[in-house]
C-alpha cells in the first residue's frame, strides 16, 4: 500500500485582542422600570382618537369583513361642477340692458331618493348614479335591479360626500341626470356605453359573486396554518 500524505493541521486564525482602556468601565442600559428612558418608537396605534373617527374605523373594517354582495362593492369615476356664476351674471346684464331673457329650463343634476325613484319609474332618467357608501345599505340597494328593469344606465362610484358637493349638500345617497346640453350629447353617449358595459351587462355575472369577507392578517394567518394541518392530515390518509 502506498504511503499516506500527511495533512497539515489548519492553524486557527487569531483575533487581536482588543485594548480597553480600564478607566471607561461598560454600562449597558436597563429599560426596566426606573431604568433608562426607551428608544423612540411609532405610538400611532395606541394614540386615544376621538369617538368619531373610531366609528368611522370600525365601519370601515366591519364593511370589509363582512360578505355582501358584489353590487355594493362595485365602483366608478367621479363627476363635475357646473357654471352657474357665469349664467346668472348673463342674465342680470340681459336685464340691465333691457334685452328679452330667455327663460329656458335649466339643466340641473336631480337627487333626492324619492325623486330620482320617480324619474326612473317614469323613464326620465338617462343617467343614475348611486353612492357606494349609503347606511343602511338597504335605502339604496334595490336600486341597481330597477335600473335594469327600466332599461336605464346606473354607476355606483365612490363617496356620498362627492356626490353631496355636486349638488351643494354635506352628503347625497343618489343623483340622476335627465338632460345634457347639445354639445356635450357625443362625450355623454360614450361615457353610458362604457358604464353600460361595466354595470348594466354585467348585472347577473356580479350578482353571483360575494364582495367582502376580507380578514385582517392574524385572522388569515390562523386560517393557512388550519389549511396547512389539514392538508398534512389529508396526505397522511392517502399514504
Amino acid at each position: 500500500m502506498a504511503p499516506k500524505k500527511g495533512v497539515k493541521p489548519v492553524v486557527a486564525k487569531k483575533k487581536p485582542e482588543k485594548v480597553v482602556n480600564p478607566l471607561f468601565e461598560k454600562r449597558p442600559k436597563q429599560f426596566g422600570i426606573g431604568g433608562a428612558l426607551p428608544p423612540k418608537k411609532d405610538l400611532h396605534r395606541f394614540v386615544k382618537w376621538p369617538k368619531v373617527v373610531q366609528i368611522q374605523r370600525k365601519r370601515r373594517i366591519l364593511n370589509q369583513r363582512l360578505k355582501s354582495l358584489q353590487n355594493a362593492s362595485q365602483v366608478q369615476a367621479r363627476g363635475q361642477s357646473s357654471k352657474k356664476g357665469a349664467t346668472l351674471e348673463k342674465r342680470a346684464q340681459a336685464e340691465a340692458e333691457g334685452k328679452p331673457v330667455e327663460a329656458k329650463k335649466p339643466i340641473v343634476v336631480k337627487y333626492g331618493l324619492n325623486h330620482v325613484t320617480y324619474l326612473i319609474e317614469q323613464n326620465k332618467a338617462q343617467l343614475v348614479v348611486i353612492a357606494h357608501d349609503v347606511d343602511p345599505i338597504e335605502l339604496v340597494v334595490w336600486l341597481p335591479a330597477l335600473c335594469r328593469k327600466m332599461e336605464i344606465p346606473y354607476c355606483i362610484v365612490k363617496g356620498k360626500s362627492r356626490l353631496g358637493t355636486i349638488v351643494h349638500q354635506k352628503t347625497a345617497a343618489v343623483l340622476c341626470l335627465t338632460t345634457v346640453k347639445n354639445e356635450d350629447k357625443m362625450e355623454f353617449s360614450k361615457i353610458l356605453e362604457a358604464i353600460k358595459a361595466n354595470f348594466n351587462d354585467k348585472y347577473d355575472e356580479y350578482r353571483k359573486k360575494w364582495g367582502g369577507g376580507i380578514m385582517g392578517s392574524k385572522s388569515q394567518a390562523k386560517t393557512r396554518a388550519k389549511e396547512r394541518v389539514l392538508a398534512k392530515e389529508a396526505a397522511q390518509r392517502m399514504s
